[in-house]
């Protein structure tokens, strides 16, 4: 099971981390991935100053709400490849 943990904490918040949530979302649905791919909130993943930071494993990434697909396709969907 991939975890992805998407930061709810108040910078993350203004940022749209409830976007990233249900874009990262409707990517799992999208792709069936229901039983592979778990989305949790998290507070703080220390990487406030950038954009909704979002771990995958131990890798924090900044995203929003307009590149969430994106780094879907890119990075998760890569990370269930190996």
């Amino acid at each position: 099971m991939l975890n992805i943990s998407v930061c709810v904490g108040s910078a993350c918040h203004l940022k749209g981390s409830y976007e990233v949530i249900e874009k990262l979302k409707e990517c799992v649905r999208k792709n069936n991935l229901e039983d592979k791919v778990t989305i949790k909130a998290a507070f703080c993943l220390g990487n406030c100053t950038e954009a909704v930071s979002t771990k995958v494993e131990d890798k924090v990434y900044s995203v929003v709400p307009d590149t969430a697909e994106k780094f879907f396709n890119e990075q998760i969907l890569e990370e269930l490849r190996r």
